[in-house]
């Protein structure tokens, strides 16, 4: 190895190391922030599920007894077994059930409303603007809303001239959750998308058109493969969401209605009635259960940033060696 290659190698290292520790002050208050709101609250939920609270006479001493008691993996055990094991599984089947017909029905409206906002017609702007309202409106009142249509003397039986009893419980609970959430958060997957869409430049359209591709050609072949990002994001968040999905159903349904109860109906429900363990454990599970379909959306979809720039690091080397460009360039 030359002279000037182990000194351009020490010269890059060193700007490397400052560049590393401006970054870590630049992010310090970032991270800071990030651990009072996101960190904390996750360790104190860890140690909450670990307790149960103690109030009445113990049958073993038959002394009063207040306050929390170690249980360990007890609360955990109690869901997946035992007589809750039933309406743990049942709040899980509904609460995976909403986010894949929930996701899939609004990408479809979404991308739907968002291939037809992109199109140039007189009052673009006005669609624009008015397809905001159902997304801005706060959940609970969009719920009240919906509520006030499916009474069974509302609009929806007026509609279809039936007397079908929405709200009570059953698939017409379910039907009756999955219009209301996809009126609501459609427009937020169109509006994601008109964005990635506004990024295609229009001269790729126009060679299309000149190779004499149909518009259904330019749709799978241009339109959503090029508009991938942004779609994917947009359908990751909305997978996140509703996986917690809770005051659509609790209000619009209610509480403690099988066709609807989810994981986060049922968390509410046990801390509620004042077991803090129990409702932790339910919020534990439920944030593995949301961070791994995260985990695994990121990798299947090939979504993963990190390990892509990652790779492209490594390989740089390579590339530059076989170049003939020295190793100091490609740092």
């Amino acid at each position: 190895m030359s002279t000037g290659t182990a000194v351009a190698k020490r010269v890059t290292r060193r700007h490397d190391e400052g560049a590393g520790r401006l970054a870590a002050i630049l992010v310090s208050p970032t991270m800071a922030v990030l651990g009072l709101v996101v960190l904390y609250p996750i360790i104190a939920a860890l140690y909450t599920s670990l307790y149960q609270k103690n109030n009445g006479v113990n049958p073993k001493t038959g002394i009063v007894e207040q306050g929390d008691k170690f249980v360990g993996l007890q609360n955990y055990t109690a869901i997946f077994s035992g007589d809750t094991a039933s309406t743990f599984w049942t709040a899980f089947g509904n609460t995976s059930f909403f986010t894949v017909v929930n996701v899939v029905i609004e990408t479809a409206v979404g991308v739907a409303m968002a291939l037809v906002m992109h199109r140039a017609f007189r009052g673009r702007g006005v669609v624009r603007a008015s397809i905001l309202v159902p997304w801005a409106i706060p959940t609970a009142v969009s719920a009240l809303l919906w509520r006030w249509i499916f009474q069974p003397q509302g609009a929806a039986n007026a509609l279809f001239n039936s007397q079908v009893l929405w709200t009570a419980d059953g698939t017409p609970a379910k039907v009756a959750v999955i219009i209301a959430d996809t009126w609501k958060t459609a427009p937020f997957i169109g509006l994601l998308v008109l964005a990635g869409l506004q990024t295609i430049p229009n001269e790729v359209y126009e060679a299309a058109k000149v190779d004499g591709a149909t518009g259904w050609t330019q749709l799978f072949r241009i339109t959503l493969p090029l508009a991938k990002p942004a779609l994917l994001v947009a359908v990751l968040f909305r997978i996140l969401d509703t996986l917690r999905i809770f005051d659509l159903p609790y209000v619009l349904v209610g509480p403690h209605k099988d066709s609807v109860n989810t994981l986060s109906m049922l968390a509410f429900d046990e801390a509620n009635n004042i077991r803090y363990g129990p409702a932790a454990a339910y919020s534990t599970v439920l944030f593995i259960y949301v961070a791994v379909v995260a985990f695994l959306f990121v990798k299947i979809l090939g979504a993963d940033v990190i390990g892509a720039a990652r790779s492209q690091r490594k390989a740089a080397p390579k590339r530059n060696r076989a170049a003939g460009k020295p190793e100091a360039v490609a740092a």
